[in-house]
Formats: structure tokens, C-alpha cells, sequence
């Protein structure tokens, strides 16, 4: 080999020798560099690991505070348990890095407080301390906590990025020489060239591989903190949207709610409570208590500082409907009160407030009060009516026979005045029984449609001389006609009742008003009164400028033989039988009064259907006659009476003691003209079922009912059945002939 060739081939040699050298060191740069950036990629991994980790957990956390499903606890457990691992994980990896060592030294107790705070938040969900909760949230920590830690993690990818960038440009810059050498070198050693070339090749596709793989992890990161911003957006949106509904669902509440601290400090209110209680956010309780009286649900005893709700649940008592009144010092009206109570308790147990709740029960206690007052005046009436019977039965024999008395005493004046003294009580008796049986509701009405206004202007002038000059008489009537449906000469007792009684309210004079009007009871009315129909009513009011009743004398005035009059001037009937004449036509009444003010008694009467009808003209002078009368009465002393009396008109009379033995002298063919009947017998018949009994044998019979105590055999609603005639006990001799005559003459036929 000539010298040229060999300094050739030594130049071959030295240049095979500096590419061999100068390749085998890039191509260690080469993989060096690559090396790196796999490493580089390996802690942007790590560092989405811990971030998905962390993301995670907290979704898990927010949906088990949404929720309540022990999925997202299973979830929240799972990240918590692979959070740690991964810190450390993505320490080492990192650890060459002196700045991003720092970093996560500061990173990694925020990633595990973050955990803790809402493994926290989990707890208190799963306790149901709703204070618990409603005092972590208002500090914020978790999401302080996560903004600080996506902070950190941001620069740590940053950084790592910045290093790939880096070192991705020095892997270029590497390729790019080797390639340079390799071209100087092909024409040396081409398989050398061939083979450095395919290295590098193979480090490029190695490392375009890598960085593909890199993107995608950073495009699949992107999805998953995309889906899990949804989550959370969408969750955020249902909570408020739940705590839109719970504000409305609280301002919207019929019953007052407060929310005390344990000082008595009203932390919340809502509507109701500002209403009904005058209490609002603020205000402290010990300050309210001032401005009003207390009691206990009797109205009576007062409740103690230590017993008023706010004391006892603030003790720890939880309570449910506790009755209390309470009586405004400003002079409102009082309110009957329901209260619930609950002590709120911290995270240690401890009583940091209360939440008490007042339901209104006013209305529902004065309506309790008022059925409960109906309900006894309709016993009383009962008691009242079941003696009325016997008491009318000795009362007709007593009557009847002074009447006869006093006729037949004329030639010795004493003895007649004593036995008008006996006739003048008897009287007396029957008008006070008349008066029971009105309050009972057991007086048969014979109720027609009455021009009210006519009615009320004709009373007015019976009413002058009775209340004499010191009484002014006025009247207020609605103009244009307007008819009630009742029995005519009832109203006038009952109006003559209460005019006296506002009399006697004003014994130094005054004013009596007299008003009527149209007026229509609604429905919200009637609930609050049980006893009313709803509907149109003819009202009279009846007003007085005298002493008024007080509350107590108010629920009592209805009652029979209630008086606040001196002993002899009064027998507590008069308003008893007004009550009763109302309430047997279909009516309502009530009374308003202010001491020292007046009264008034309101009536409100059934209306009228059809035109007036006229008044019925006076009867004729009754006389006896000669035709047979059979008598039905189980009271030997009336049916004894009743003989003697229609024997003395010269009537015939045939006499039986119950309804069988009467059916039974009428079926074996016993001759009569008219059937005289009590309507209360026994026998197993009353006398309007004997009545019917009769009419089959004969058709057309006609009959005259006589009782003390109707019940509901002629009477139905407290009006007399039509084409009735009725005899009232007690009564007197002319009136006994009259009814029979009109029987007789044209009267009820059954």
C-alpha cells in the first residue's frame, strides 16, 4: 500500500476511528437524552396520577354530601387509600430536581389536608350535623386547600414540561450532529453511516412514540377534568337549587320558627314568626318577654321564667304542643299558642342553640269553646225538655180546675181571692215551663213569612210604654221588602225579652236600636262558627248603650235561670228562650258586648220564600156542643179533667188510658165524631201513629193532638206537621172548647 494510500487509510483509519468515538458518544448522548425524556414524561404522569387522584377524592366527597350513597364513600375510601403511594411515588421521581423537591414538600401536606378536611366533611354528613357542616363551609378550607394544590401541581407540570421541551430539543440537536458525522463518514465506512443512521432512526421513532403517548395522557387528562368540572357544576346546581326550594318551603310556613343561640338571640325568623310573634333576627327573647303576659294553656297560671319554651329547650328538653296564652300588654287580642322545641348541639355535644316552632290554635280553640258551649246548652235543653211533660200534665188539672174554682166562689170574695192567688201561680208555672220548652227547642212553632221590617215597627210601638221615657227607641230598616220565615208571635216575645233586658242594662236611661239587613253568612263564618249553615239571613240586631257583659257573662247568658239580676227581679229565661226561638227556626245568634259600652244580640233568621203571608183573624167565642169526643190520656188526673170539662159543654165522651185499648174500642165499632189524643201515650202507639190507625178503619176522621212535650211525632225541624191542630198543655176551659169546636168544624182530618 503506497504511503498515500496508507495516510489514506490511516486518515480512513483516524476518521473510522474519531466517527466511532464521536458516534458511540452521541449515540450515549442520544440515549441519555432519551432516557430523560422518558423520565421526564414518567413524572408528567405521576403528577396527572396525583391530580386524578385528588380530583376524585373530592368528587366522591361532594357526591356522598349530595347524596348520601355509600358508592361515593366506597370511592372516596379507594382514592384516599392510593393517594399516599402516589405522593411518594411521584417524591422520587422528582428527587434530581432540587426546586420541584421543594415543591412537593410543600405540595404533598395540602394534597393529604385537603383529604382530611373532606374526610371531615363526610363524617359530619353521615352524623347529620347540620352546624358541623354549615361551619366548615363557611371557612372554605377545602377549596382553599384544592386551589393551592392545583396551584403546585401546575407548576410541577410546568416545570416538566419545560424539561421536555429541553431536553426533546437537545435529543434534536444530537441527531442533527450525528447525522453530520455520518455524512462525512458515509464515504468511509457506508455500513457504519447505515447502521448510525438506522439508530437514529429507531431513537427518533422512539422518541415521536414517546411524545404521542405524552399528548395523549395530556388529551385524556383534559377529558377527565372536563367530565368532572360537569359533575361538579351539575351538582352545584342541584344544591341550589334544593336550597331554593328549603328557603321557600321556610318563608312559606303557616307556623312561626325561630332559631335561638344559647343567649336567646333569634339567629333566623321567618314571615310567620314576624307576624304572629313580632320576632325577627336580632331580637333577644329575655328583651320580648317584656312586652307581653304568659300563660299556661289554662289562661290562668302564669308560666314561670324557668318553664317558658325558650328556657326549657335551651336545658336540652325537646318538647312537642306545649299550650301556652299569650296577652300582649298593647291590648291585642290574646293567642292560644302550640310550641315545639328541639336543642341544636355542636361537634362536641354541647347545646349551641335551639329551634322552636309556634302554630297558631286561636281559631281552633274558640271554635272548641263555642261547639263545646252548643253542646251544652243542647244538654241542658234535653234535661229541660224531658220534665216538661209531667209538669204540663199537673199544671192543665191544676189550671183548669181553679178556673172552676174561682168561677164557683163568687159568693165568698176571700176564699176567690185566694183561689186566683193559686190560678195567678199556676199561670205562672206554665209561662216558665212555655219558656223552658222554648230554650229545649220542644215548642211547636207555626212559623209564615213575615215582612220583618212591618213586624219590627209594630214591636217598636209596643215597646214605648213598656220601657217608659228614660228609654230612646230607634230603628234602622233596611229599605225595600224582606221577608223571614217565623212564627210571628215568638219574635215579639223575643224581641220584648231583650228590649227588657236592655233595660235593665241602663237604669239611668239610654238608647235602644232596632236594625235589620240583608246579609250573607260565608263559609269561612260557619267554620268558625259550627253551629251555621252558610247562606242568606234576615238579620235584627238589637243594641243598647248599657253596662255590657264581660267574656264570663257572655258564655253564660244563653244558659237557663243565668241572671245577674237581684233575687226576684229576673228568672234567667228571657234570653234561654230567645236562644231557643232562634235556633228551632233555623237561625243563628250571637252577641257582642263591651263593658261599659253596650250590647248587642245579633239574629240571624231563616229567610222567606213566596209573599207575606196575612195574619190569621181572631176566633170566635168557642161554645160547647153535643157531639161525642173520644178522649186518649194516660194521666188519669187530665183525662179525668178533660171529661168533666167537655161534659160541661155538653159534649159526649168516650175515654181510653193508652193506644191499644183506644184502637180496641174503636175496632169493635165505638161511635165518635172527633179523636182527642195526647201525642205521648203508651200502649206501643204514639197518638199520631193511633191517628193513622184509625183513619184506615175510618177514612177521614179528624183529629185533635194535645202534649206538654211533642218530641218528634207531629213536629218535625220545630214546625208543626201541615194540616196538624195542636192543643198545648197546660191550657184553660175556653181555650180546650174552642179547639174542639174548630176541630169539629172543619179542622185537621188524618
Amino acid at each position: 500500500m503506497i504511503p498515500s494510500q496508507r495516510v489514506i487509510l490511516g486518515a480512513g483509519l483516524a476518521i473510522l476511528l474519531i466517527i466511532t468515538a464521536a458516534s458511540i458518544g452521541l449515540d450515549l448522548k442520544s440515549r441519555s437524552d432519551s432516557a430523560w425524556v422518558n423520565h421526564t414524561v414518567e413524572v408528567l404522569n405521576k403528577i396527572s396520577d396525583v391530580r386524578l387522584l385528588a380530583r376524585h377524592a373530592e368528587s366522591a366527597a361532594r357526591g356522598y354530601e349530595i347524596y348520601h350513597s355509600a358508592a361515593f364513600s366506597d370511592d372516596f375510601q379507594a382514592a384516599r387509600t392510593k393517594i399516599a403511594p402516589a405522593l411518594a411515588d411521584l417524591k422520587r421521581a422528582v428527587r434530581d430536581n432540587h426546586d420541584q423537591v421543594a415543591l412537593m414538600e410543600a405540595t404533598e401536606p395540602l394534597v393529604l389536608r385537603r383529604i382530611e378536611v373532606a374526610a371531615e366533611a363526610m363524617r359530619l354528613v353521615a352524623e347529620n350535623d347540620q352546624a358541623g357542616i354549615a361551619a366548615l363551609n363557611g371557612k372554605a378550607e377545602g377549596r382553599g386547600l384544592m386551589q393551592a394544590l392545583m396551584a403546585n401541581l401546575d407548576r410541577l407540570t410546568a416545570g416538566q414540561e419545560k424539561l421536555l421541551a429541553a431536553r426533546a430539543s437537545d435529543s434534536r440537536r444530537t441527531g442533527i450532529v450525528l447525522l453530520g458525522i455520518d455524512v462525512v463518514g458515509a464515504l468511509v465506512i457506508l455500513l457504519l453511516v447505515a447502521m448510525l443512521l438506522r439508530e437514529s432512526q429507531r431513537t427518533t421513532g422512539e422518541l415521536k412514540s414517546s411524545l404521542h403517548e405524552t399528548q395523549a395522557a395530556k388529551e385524556a387528562l383534559a377529558a377527565a377534568v372536563a367530565e368532572r368540572t360537569e359533575h361538579l357544576v351539575t351538582a352545584h346546581d342541584e344544591l341550589r337549587l334544593s336550597v331554593t326550594v328549603l328557603q321557600s318551603t321556610f318563608r312559606s310556613m303557616a307556623e312561626a320558627v325561630l332559631v335561638i343561640d344559647k343567649d336567646g338571640n333569634v339567629l333566623l325568623s321567618n314571615p310567620a314568626a314576624e307576624r304572629m310573634l313580632l320576632h325577627r333576627a336580632g331580637m333577644n327573647l329575655r328583651n320580648l318577654r317584656a312586652l307581653s303576659d304568659v300563660f299556661h294553656g289554662d289562661g290562668v297560671t302564669p308560666l314561670k321564667p324557668d318553664e317558658l319554651p325558650s328556657a326549657r329547650v335551651l336545658r336540652g328538653g325537646a318538647f312537642e304542643q306545649m299550650e301556652m296564652i299569650v296577652r300582649p300588654h298593647s291590648g291585642d287580642d290574646a293567642r292560644h299558642l302550640m310550641i315545639s322545641g328541639r336543642p341544636m348541639l355542636d361537634a362536641q355535644g354541647a347545646i349551641s342553640g335551639a329551634v322552636l316552632v309556634y302554630h297558631d290554635a286561636t281559631v281552633s280553640r274558640e271554635t272548641e269553646r263555642q261547639l263545646h258551649q252548643s253542646q251544652k246548652l243542647d244538654a241542658i235543653g234535653k234535661l229541660t225538655g224531658g220534665v216538661a211533660h209531667d209538669f204540663n200534665n199537673m199544671l192543665t188539672v191544676i189550671s183548669g180546675n181553679t178556673e172552676t174554682l174561682v168561677a164557683s166562689l163568687q159568693q165568698q170574695p176571700e176564699l176567690q181571692r185566694i183561689a186566683r192567688l193559686i190560678d195567678d201561680a199556676a199561670e205562672r208555672c206554665a209561662e216558665l215551663i212555655q219558656h223552658l220548652l222554648s230554650f229545649a227547642r220542644r215548642q211547636p212553632l207555626q212559623p209564615r213569612n213575615v215582612e220583618i221590617n212591618a213586624a219590627i215597627a209594630d214591636i217598636a210601638k209596643l215597646l214605648r210604654p213598656t220601657l217608659g221615657e228614660q228609654i230612646q227607641i230607634e230603628t234602622v230598616l233596611e229599605q225595600g221588602p224582606m221577608t223571614a220565615h217565623i212564627d210571628p208571635s215568638r219574635l215579639t216575645n223575643a224581641v220584648v225579652n231583650m228590649a227588657i233586658n236592655a233595660r235593665d242594662a241602663m237604669p239611668n236611661g239610654g238608647k235602644l236600636l232596632l236594625e235589620t239587613h240583608r246579609v250573607v253568612l260565608d263559609e269561612a263564618y260557619a267554620h268558625a262558627n259550627p253551629d251555621v249553615r252558610p247562606g242568606p239571613y234576615v238579620m235584627l240586631a238589637v243594641s243598647d248603650t248599657g253596662t255590657g257583659m264581660p267574656p264570663g257573662i257572655q258564655e253564660k247568658a244563653f244558659e237557663p235561670f243565668f241572671t245577674t239580676k237581684e233575687v226576684g227581679k229576673g228568672s234567667g229565661l228571657g234570653l234561654s228562650m230567645v236562644y231557643g226561638f232562634v235556633k228551632q227556626s233555623g237561625g243563628h245568634i250571637k252577641i257582642y258586648s263591651e263593658q261599659d259600652h253596650g250590647t248587642t244580640i245579633k239574629l240571624y233568621l231563616p229567610p222567606g220564600e213566596g209573599t207575606v203571608e196575612p195574619t190569621s183573624p181572631a176566633a170566635p167565642q168557642a161554645i160547647g156542643g153535643a157531639e161525642t169526643i173520644f178522649i186518649v190520656e194516660d194521666d188519669a188526673l187530665v183525662r179525668n179533667f178533660v171529661i168533666a170539662q167537655l161534659q160541661s159543654l155538653g159534649y159526649k165522651t168516650v175515654a181510653a188510658a193508652d193506644s191499644r185499648a183506644a184502637l180496641q174500642l174503636i175496632e169493635a165499632g165505638q161511635a165518635f165524631d172527633l179523636l182527642f189524643t195526647d201525642v205521648v201515650i203508651p200502649g206501643g202507639m204514639s197518638g199520631r201513629e193511633l191517628a193513622e190507625q184509625v183513619a184506615k178503619i175510618r177514612p177521614g176522621v179528624k183529629v185533635l193532638y194535645t202534649s206538654g212535650y211533642t218530641d218528634n211525632a207531629i213536629v218535625h225541624h220545630g214546625k208543626l206537621d201541615d194540616g196538624v191542630m195542636l192543643l198545648t198543655k197546660p191550657y184553660r176551659r175556653n181555650q180546650l172548647a174552642e179547639m174542639i169546636r174548630k176541630a169539629l168544624g172543619g179542622g185537621a182530618a188524618s
